[in-house]
């Protein structure tokens, strides 16, 4: 069990003008932010960031989609984070989402679902790593 993980409010939320929102709900449910920016992913940094879906039917749409526009990425801390994180922001189908989670207030569809967040320690580890050098972590 980790105290970080990581996440991305997406290009679909951002587009909405929902990303104050999301993170003052993160925030409410006592998640520290430890880094965070905005950037736009170019086709490629999505693509490298999404390469374990890259033989998967639904890689392409993945990178476009991820690359359309600005998202914000960060480190979040909390004890437990990645397991509480998961809960907090709701089953990638936001139809199936639970009352207050961030995909039921926010996301649209099973594609276009606001938010990601790492699904492991580990990964959370490699998510975090890729868009922040240690000098930007606190």
């Amino acid at each position: 069990m980790s105290n970080r993980t990581f996440t991305m409010i997406k290009p679909d939320a951002t587009e909405k003008g929902h990303t104050g929102a999301i993170l003052a709900k993160i925030n409410e449910a006592g998640f520290r932010i430890a880094a965070m920016k905005m950037i736009h992913l170019s086709k490629e940094k999505a693509g490298e960031f999404y390469a374990i879906h890259k033989e998967r039917p639904f890689y392409g749409e993945l990178v476009d989609f991820m690359s359309r526009g600005p998202i914000t990425a960060a480190i979040l801390e909390k004890d437990n984070a990645v397991e509480d994180f998961r809960k907090f922001i709701g089953a990638t189908n936001p139809a199936q989402a639970e009352e207050g989670t961030i995909r039921k207030m926010f996301a649209a569809s099973i594609g276009e679902n606001a938010i990601h967040g790492s699904d492991s320690d580990a990964n959370a580890i490699i998510e975090g790593d890729f868009f922040f050098s240690k000098l930007e972590q606190y």
